[in-house]
């Protein structure tokens, strides 16, 4: 029998996107929908998803949880939790426009809090520990409720459905950003469902992926030797709260933070100096629990900027582009002439090799 194409497991299908204006110059949401739907035949419907920074400046300094209710119950059940931890400043549904193929959405949700100052003093915490742990206990402790993204004057946007379906279903058209990311989902191992559908955040941090990591497990139990729990069915969560420790939690420089995800191979130590050689070595034995195995690239989103990062036997594409004060990187080339037709610098990134965009005068994330 001759299978078709959506019948067969596409190991290298997914799409990633992102698009970043390093003056800070917020932009529409209808680029990264045209440059995220170029790539249409790489995803198969099972899930779609935008991250998007700087879309809410009346409240720059306030928590925005995006959520997904089951029902009313896990909705009302989700908000005495709130209540007790947070001051919401304001609550309600995210507006979202009818479709013909959006048709099986939970309820959906924002809200704008800050941890209330005496539940921060009796926890001796940071109000982004704080936050964190808060958002990893909803999720694994409150059945019915999903934190999409918890992040300041950012949010993710996901669902069930191809990316620029799921783009239309939020009015992203309507939203401005200096930073937008996409994805678009061809689920192999786990099950197409909206909390599934990337990116997958905590705090201002989102990831996108297209991959697939075979050192998840091990990733897994080092993350829980800190707190982490992996508790939503992907390896790509795992990511993300491993950026999160290098980055927020053990403060090192991103350039220290790639080496332990993506590790130089040794013949590359040794081309390289004693001092980098050192640094390398270190990190590598520090964090050998943490280093990513399998085919995979990324985006790293945050309110600074983003990271770019594919495996070091590059098995997964990734191309970057430059134009102005505009970075563009995605799966395809394609993709990114969609939305700049002439870049001024186009490459194909290198194996292990990060690509960063950063805002005018930051110098990490």
């Amino acid at each position: 029998m001759l299978l078709r194409e959506g019948q067969i497991r596409i190991p290298s299908g997914c799409a990633i996107s992102g698009i970043m204006n390093r003056d800070g110059e917020v932009f529409s949401g209808h680029d990264i929908i045209r440059s995220i739907a170029l790539m249409h035949d790489r995803s198969n419907g099972l899930g779609g998803g935008f991250a998007a920074y700087g879309i809410y400046p009346d409240y720059p300094e306030h928590y925005a949880l995006h959520m997904f209710f089951e029902d009313d119950q896990s909705r009302e059940a989700t908000e005495v939790f709130f209540n007790n931890h947070f001051d919401i400043e304001v609550g309600g549904k995210i507006p979202t426009r009818k479709t013909v193929k959006i048709t099986n959405a939970p309820l959906i949700w924002r809200y704008f809090v800050l941890p209330k100052e005496n539940k921060l003093v009796e926890s001796g915490l940071g109000a982004d520990e704080y936050m964190a742990r808060c958002v990893m206990r909803i999720n694994s402790e409150y059945p019915g409720a999903f934190v999409a993204s918890s992040g300041k004057n950012m949010g993710a946007f996901k669902g069930v459905g191809y990316p620029e379906e799921i783009g239309e279903f939020y009015k992203l058209d309507t939203y401005k950003g200096y930073l937008w990311t996409a994805h678009g989902r061809f689920p192999t191992n786990t099950p197409g469902w909206w909390g599934g559908a990337h990116p997958f955040t905590l705090l201002d941090w989102s990831i996108v992926h297209n991959g697939e990591i075979s050192s998840y497990d091990a990733n897994r139990r080092y993350l829980e030797m800190f707190g982490y729990r992996c508790s939503l069915q992907t390896d790509t969560e795992a990511i993300t709260y491993a950026f999160d420790l290098l980055l927020r939690k053990h403060g090192l420089p991103l350039h220290v933070a790639v080496t332990a995800l993506a590790a130089p191979f040794w013949s590359a130590l040794a081309r390289m100096d004693d001092q980098q050689k050192a640094l390398v070595k270190a990190v590598r034995t520090v964090y050998s629990s943490l280093l990513i195995n399998g085919p995979f690239s990324i985006i790293l989103g945050s309110r600074k900027g983003f990271v770019a990062l594919n495996d070091r036997l590059k098995l997964r594409s990734l191309v970057a582009a430059e134009k102005g004060a505009f970075i563009y990187v995605a799966s395809e080339e394609s993709a990114i002439r969609e939305v700049c037709a002439a870049p001024d610098k186009v490459w194909s990134v290198g194996g292990g090799e990060p690509v960063i965009g950063l805002l005018k005068g930051v110098d990490q994330l």
